[in-house]
């Protein structure tokens, strides 16, 4: 499949590690409505708000840690064939990985109802995910071969990635339970495009002395790699490519493989200042149906290559000795395919943050009777400054992944707050980012960018973030 060679040799080459989808400039920053997709339980002062389609909500993010365009291409006098061994084939680790998403709200609103307590959210955004890890042992052996790798077992697990395309319809609730804790919960229905995975792969690769040949060539495997609606793809690429938008299109509405998600979360003020947040997204799976191809391979096999007795075997013209190899691995590795349907689970993310407010009072600009970050009896407040510290971890197919985030956020008045972070995890000790949010009357718009030390160097920069939104906001009449 064509597709999913491409994706798998876009790994290949980069090998890299990507913070994907940790959102750390976004969570918890209240003044923007797009915020609440990170915390369905965030502390919310609207009336209304409704996002501008396919503007509002968007973000990307895409980098390498182990290597980068810089290392492999830099003018620095290496042979590069030296640089792909050393820096690449080498030089990183099965857990290295490259992983990236990108998202886009297609529609987002919401609105508080009759009871002031309850905030309702919803909306259509489309995401695509995908992960994959370095394939060390396969890289060597393609690189050097197994002429020098006499007994060396290589490992077939290190195959191990999984990616996807789906459409998520969502609808929210936003509580107010009491003066200093409010909850909320989000509903999900998905719509997937396409979807791959092989993450449980099982077995080696490994060449010993042989009993009637020089060397002898054993595979122990239990692998399979599973799709769903890559192959309708496929072929419209190859045969109609404007076929293309309307399969897309079809999929992202309801046409394509079905799923039900949830996400959870809260805020609960410890004290008039100190606010504890938490949340759990994408609590969830899809049922692949639709367009399913499945390819496996189970057992084990021994090959001692060709055997041929001299000079008999050369006086029969008729022989093949590479076709009759050929089929003798073909009939010795169990390999198959089927369209057995799956389950696939997306990838659960968790946040949490414990900030503290202080300096100048900001009133909000709704006026009613809420709570918020101070206790009940008293008006809602904002205060100018803020500072803290935020836990981000998503599940991986090689375990969770986990960042830690320090910010700082200053709000000017009502019209302009700016975040600051920064991000410690595996893969940076250095992404520092900034986010910021003007209000013009009833516009919001926001714009936020991750690893601003990165740019001096774009092609030696191991990551980069950016996210952009536009949203029309309402405080209600005063």
């Amino acid at each position: 499949m064509r597709f999913v060679f491409l994706v798998l040799l876009v790994y290949l080459w980069s090998s890299a590690k990507l913070l994907a989808q940790n959102k750390q400039l976004l969570y918890d920053f209240t003044n923007i409505p797009d915020a609440l997709m990170t915390n369905p339980g965030m502390l919310t002062d609207y009336q209304w708000y409704a996002s501008i389609p396919v503007v509002s909500g968007l973000s990307f993010q895409a980098g390498s840690n182990d290597i980068t365009v810089h290392d492999l291409f830099a003018d620095d006098g290496l042979d590069f064939n030296d640089k792909v061994r050393e820096r690449a084939i080498y030089g990183m680790e099965v857990k290295d990985e490259l992983s990236g998403t990108y998202q886009i709200a297609l529609l987002y609103a919401g609105f508080r109802g009759r009871n002031s307590d309850n905030f309702y959210s919803f909306g259509i955004y489309n995401e695509a995910d995908a992960v994959g890890y370095w394939f060390k042992d396969y890289a060597i052996l393609a690189f050097e071969g197994n002429a020098d790798q006499l007994g060396r077992k290589f490992n077939v697990d290190h195959l191990k990635t999984r990616g996807e395309m789906v459409n998520v319809f969502h609808f929210g609730i936003n509580k107010t339970i009491s003066s200093n804790l409010t909850i909320g919960a989000r509903a999900k229905i998905y719509s997937s495009v396409f979807n791959f995975t092989s993450t449980n792969n099982k077995g080696y690769f490994v060449t010993t002395e042989g009993q009637n040949n020089l060397r002898a060539n054993t595979l122990v495997a239990d692998m399979e790699f599973r799709s769903s609606g890559l192959n309708e793809i496929e072929d419209a690429l190859d045969n109609d490519s404007s076929l293309l938008p309307g399969i897309l299109t079809r999929r992202m509405f309801f046409g394509g493989d079905l799923g039900l998600g949830l996400d959870l979360g809260f805020t609960y003020n410890l004290n008039e200042r100190t606010v504890v947040t938490g949340s759990v997204l994408d609590l969830g799976f899809i049922y692949n149906t639709t367009d399913v191809k499945n390819y496996t391979l189970r057992g084990s096999a021994t090959v001692e290559g060709i055997e041929a007795i001299l000079p008999d075997s050369f006086s029969n013209a008729n022989d093949d000795f590479w076709q009759d190899l050929v089929d003798e691995v073909d009939a010795l590795l169990p390999h198959g395919t089927n369209t057995k349907s799956y389950l696939s689970f997306r990838p659960t993310k968790v946040y949490g943050s414990l900030r503290y407010n202080f300096g100048k009072p900001i009133p909000s600009r709704r006026i009613c009777d809420c709570k918020d970050y101070v206790f009940k009896g008293q008006d809602q407040v904002w205060y100018n400054n803020a500072v803290g510290g935020q836990l981000y971890v998503i599940n991986r197919p090689r375990g969770p992944q986990a960042a830690l985030t320090a910010f700082y956020l200053r709000r000017f008045g009502n019209t302009m707050a700016l975040k600051t972070t920064y991000t410690v995890d595996k893969f940076s000790y250095s992404n520092i980012g900034i986010g910021l949010n003007v209000q013009a009357g009833v516009v919001s718009l926001y714009v936020m960018a991750d690893n601003l030390l990165g740019y001096k160097n774009i092609a030696d920069s191991h990551y980069a973030s950016f996210q952009f939104g536009l949203n029309i906001i309402s405080w209600g009449k005063k």
